[in-house]
Parts: structure tokens; sequence; C-alpha cells
């Protein structure tokens, strides 16, 4: 029957065709997931692996495996990378890799990120503002060594997660940015920057309905400890 749209047959969710899924290897489904051997080479360290998790949700998370005692589990994929040292990071749909056929293949060039990709629509479509962007505003994390404040900019689910984990660890310094290469050594926003922050309603708001979340999908995370997330999944019934 369907759940969700997910198709069950018993306790395994059937969340691919087996066309989809042929010779990929490490392949084991659970009944909201399916897991397959994952990695992400670095030309200085070699190859990283790990053991990719694909939900009906959308969620991807990576548990590595680069070393017998690396402790690295739920990793986002974008996270996974920056772990695995990538030098050309911010890509990991094209840098993060599976085994199909014996071959090194792009999860991007896989059916993997079918329910990835329909969850990153159906987010973008459903909470934007009136002209069609999305009403998170970008948001500022400052760092524990040099105590300047860096810029997030929150478009989608990946990059709230970003924000999200930015902020929920109390060491997070500015090497610590996925997406934007910084270091300590660079100048801070000028505070005459700072005022924009992406609202639709008003360039230099500080602050609306258009603009600031309490909490959505999006910002949100189920498989999060904090607080802030469990309250939102329990009040949801997600």
């Amino acid at each position: 029957m369907e759940n969700g749209g997910v198709e069950r047959d018993g306790s395994v969710a059937m969340l691919f065709s087996d066309e989809e899924l042929n010779e990929i290897s490490g392949l084991k489904k659970g009944g909201d997931y399916v897991e397959v051997t994952c990695g992400c080479t670095s030309h200085r360290y070699g190859d990283a692996v790990g053991r990719l998790r694909v939900f009906s949700s959308g969620d991807l998370e990576i548990s590595c495996e680069c070393t017998p005692g690396c402790q690295e589990d739920k990793l986002t994929p974008a996270a996974f990378e920056k772990h695995s040292e990538r030098e050309t990071a911010r890509k990991w749909k094209s840098n993060v890799w599976v085994i199909s056929e014996g071959e090194k293949v792009p999860i991007s060039k896989t059916a993997l990120l079918k329910y990835y990709n329909k969850a990153l629509k159906s987010t973008n479509g459903s909470h934007k503002s009136n002209n069609g962007r999305p009403f998170h505003r970008d948001e500022f994390v400052h760092c524990t060594r040099c105590n300047k404040e860096r810029r997030f900019r929150l478009r989608n689910k990946e990059e709230c997660r970003m924000h999200h984990d930015a902020l929920a660890d109390i060491n997070w310094t500015c090497a610590d940015h996925q997406y934007d290469k910084i270091s300590c050594d660079d100048d801070e926003e000028r505070a005459s920057r700072k005022v924009y922050r992406s609202c639709s309603r008003s360039p230099t708001c500080s602050g609306c309905t258009s603009c600031v979340c309490f909490g959505c999908n999006i910002c949100r995370f189920s498989d999060c400890s904090c607080q802030i997330c469990i309250d939102f999944t329990r009040n949801c019934g997600t």
C-alpha cells in the first residue's frame, strides 16, 4: 500500500525500483530508508568512505567510516564533504559518490536524490513571500575565536541546517563555515552592509513577518536533538 507516497512491501519501504538501485554497492533497506556505501575523494588524503541513508522525507544522512575510530555520524552530505577535506568543496552533489557497477558515480547522476529534490522543490515553493522569494532572512553567527560576525544565507533546508548547527556549536569558528571560504583574518562585513538581510518587503528590514520565521519544515529538523527542534516535531506530529 501507499504511505506518504511510499509503497511498502512487508516492513521494507520500496523507495526505489530495482532498476534505480541496480548494481549500487552496499545496499541495505530499512523501514523508511535505503542505505548504500558512499565516499568523497581528497586528492591529498584519498577516499573517505561512509554509509549514506536516503529517507523518504528527503533527508540524507552519512555515517563516516574514514577511519576505524571516526565518530562522525548523521552528517549532511555537505558536512561529510568538508570532513573528507575535499579540496574543491561546496559541490557535494558532484563530489560525494556511490559505487555502481564497480565505478565511482556522483550521487547527482543516480536516483538517490529523487526524494531530496522533491522535498527541496516543495519547501522552496511553499515557503515564499509574495514576490516568490524565501522568507528566511540572512542571519549572522559570531566566531568564537575572532568574535567577528559571519553571514549565513538561508535559501533552502541545507543552508538552514548549516546555520542551525553553527548556532549550536559553542566552539564555532570562521574556518567551520561550509559555504564561504573565510578565515579569522578576513574582514568583517561593514555595519552598513549588515543591514541588508534579503527581506522581500524592505532591503533594510530589521525583522518582519515576511522574513522572520519562528519554525517551519525548512528550518527545523526531525533528526536534531535540540529542544527547539524536538518541540516543533512533536507539535507538528512529524
